[in-house]
């Protein structure tokens, strides 16, 4: 095991922080899996899941059992960890730019596409090699201006060369349920039922550039422009990348921890990332469904909230997912009925109990693709 520190700009005298990450196994060793956690710095569940992982690690590599590599980064967002306001955590947007820590990746495919599009041939696998080493050059001659930019830049120093990436998150209150691009579900689907997921929600481009799917489509992207042009080398999906939602930021629990990272070993186990019996791949615990089929539920009114429904449930649509409740209402209470407009798992839902006019009340996961443009929030 190999724990680095690696020092981030300093944004002001006397002032630097550092983010940390830990290598499992040979630097040349394939598969290389990447995990981080904490990307929003509030987001906890995973920063526990690798507690849980890192002596199991240390076993494997101890054992001689580990035959390719991890990286993991326990604590993504160093800056993040820092701003609280009001005895709050605030780890979603850098306080200088208000930027989502977790949006605007560098296009890679953009940036590379020029000097590889003549320099590709005949071999997939000597392709791969090629996008991969003129992606560490471009990443090693960036100059990154800001703290932010230098945490963008380490972290994709240490991931973009992984066959997978993962990066774990959690919502306000949810289910488990995984982020993916379309090209990625292939390989990832049997760690979602090694999870348990209740949701899988799939884009081919979900929009803002967020830190996996910019790995991820880096070769996606750069083998659609290549064939835009006539160029038809082989380029394989050389890398799978997920946003894992480990439930709700309140869900920080071993017994929770201790579930999710058997699983991730056992995810390992099944890339051959580690020695040893392969693990029974369950059931899936899901349909996979199109991130544009997922319906944001918003309340148009002002009021208490009181939700008839938990992350989790199946609902049809019309059934009432919450109550929003005006207790100042001349005569009675004014109670307005929040309802499905589509049927699915509700997999997330506000942590917040009083909602203002137009306020987010949870996300249900439709079959049904109904929207364009960027998917994420912010």
């Amino acid at each position: 095991m190999e724990r680095t520190e690696h020092p981030l700009l300093s944004p002001s005298l006397g002032h630097q922080k550092h983010l940390v990450s830990f290598r499992y196994g040979a630097e040349d060793a394939r598969p290389k899996v990447y995990l981080q956690a904490s990307l929003h710095a509030e987001e906890l569940p995973g920063m526990l899941v690798a507690h849980h992982l890192r002596p199991q690690l240390e076993a494997a590599e101890r054992e001689g059992r580990l035959r390719g590599q991890v990286v993991l980064v326990p604590a993504a967002n160093p800056i993040g960890l820092t701003q609280r306001l009001n005895h709050r955590a605030m780890g979603r947007f850098e306080f200088g730019t208000s930027q989502n820590f977790n949006r605007h990746y560098p296009n890679l495919a953009d940036a590379l596409f020029d000097e590889l599009r003549d320099r590709l041939g005949p071999d997939p696998q000597a392709n791969v090699a090629l996008v991969r080493a003129a992606a560490t050059r471009w990443l090693r001659d960036w100059r990154p201006a800001t703290e932010l930019d230098s945490l963008r830049r380490q972290l994709f120093l240490l991931a973009h060369d992984a066959d997978v990436v993962l990066d774990l998150h959690c919502d306000w209150e949810a289910a488990l349920h995984l982020y993916a691009e379309e090209a990625c579900w292939a390989p990832l689907a049997p760690l979602a039922w090694l999870l348990g997921c209740r949701a899988v929600l799939l884009a081919r481009d979900s929009g803002g550039e967020p830190f996996d799917e910019t790995l991820s489509g880096l070769w996606w992207r750069l083998a659609e422009r290549l064939r835009a042009q006539g160029i038809h080398h082989p380029l394989p999906q050389a890398c799978a990348s997920a946003t894992v939602e480990l439930r709700g930021e309140a869900d920080v629990s071993h017994d929770n921890a201790r579930i999710d990272a058997k699983a991730l070993m056992d995810y390992l186990l099944h890339l051959r990332v580690l020695d040893g019996p392969a693990p029974a791949i369950p059931r899936p615990s899901c349909e996979a469904t199109p991130l544009a089929g997922s319906e944001t539920l918003h309340s148009p009114v002002a009021g208490v909230v009181a939700f008839c429904v938990r992350p989790g449930d199946t609902l049809a649509v019309g059934e009432v997912v919450a109550e929003v409740i005006d207790p100042t209402a001349p005569g009675a209470s004014r109670v307005h009925r929040i309802t499905a407009g589509v049927a699915g798992v509700l997999y997330a839902a506000i942590g917040e109990r009083y909602v203002v006019a137009g306020g987010e009340i949870g996300k249900i996961a439709g079959a049904t693709p109904f929207r364009t443009g960027h998917l994420l929030g912010a």
